[in-house]
């Protein structure tokens, strides 16, 4: 099973020069570090994952918006990014954003491969299951996207509602996720996990915001 995951670091460099040549550098992943979703890049983690080539430069990780290109280069505390936008209209807005302030923040997007089987994984004890899943040792790099700011500033929350909108972009429909997968696992085997928790304040949540937006559209429809 591969599914894409997205990650902001709250502190990270990103340059966009003064000239007119539109490039930036900037760092896309933080190594040894603890994000809000409980999970450790470690060095190393992208020695097999990253292309020679040029990656897609998108923003807020949507394939329909690529907005330059970049090229990749793993360091010992770091991924280091370093690219040029394209010279067209979306290109240049994002520029312009990124150097005004309302759009400068980075956020990777990578399938990991360093995940078992998601039945060997969801046989491991708490403490083995949580090492495997916190410890991302090893990942396949897919896109970096500029952000706009403070999508990062909510611990727990990170790119939740691009996750949402943009998750059946990158995953095959009605295909679960790793997560709803050992979830189910759990609850058939009556164990109280911390993914399963996860996984129903997920849902609820979700469930939440599709109640609020029928509201919304109910009470436009009576007006």
């Amino acid at each position: 099973m591969t599914e894409i995951e997205f990650r902001v670091f709250e502190t990270h460099e990103f340059r966009v020069d003064e000239g007119q040549d539109g490039t930036f550098e900037g760092v896309a992943c933080q190594y040894g570090k603890k994000d809000s979703y409980g999970t450790t890049f470690h060095p190393g983690v992208f020695k097999r994952g990253i292309d020679k080539g040029s990656y897609a430069y998108l923003f807020m990780h949507s394939p329909y918006d690529p907005i330059g290109t970049f090229r990749a280069d793993e360091q010992p505390n770091l991924l280091h990014i370093a690219g040029a936008y394209d010279d067209t209209q979306s290109g240049r807005d994002k520029r312009a954003m990124a150097r005004s302030g309302s759009a400068r923040e980075l956020s990777v997007g990578f399938v990991r491969t360093d995940l078992p089987e998601w039945k060997k994984l969801a046989e491991m004890g708490d403490e083995d299951r949580a090492d495997v899943l916190e410890n991302i040792r090893s990942a396949r790099l897919v896109e970096v996207s500029q952000i706009t700011a403070r999508m990062a500033a909510v611990p727990g929350s990170k790119l939740k509602v691009v996750r949402s909108a943009l998750g059946a972009l990158y995953s095959e429909t009605g295909e679960p996720t790793l997560a709803e997968r050992l979830a189910e696992y759990d609850r058939e085997h009556r164990r109280d996990s911390a993914v399963a928790h996860e996984v129903e304040e997920e849902r609820k949540m979700l469930e939440r915001q599709r109640r609020a937006a029928l509201l919304r559209l109910t009470t436009v429809g009576g007006a």
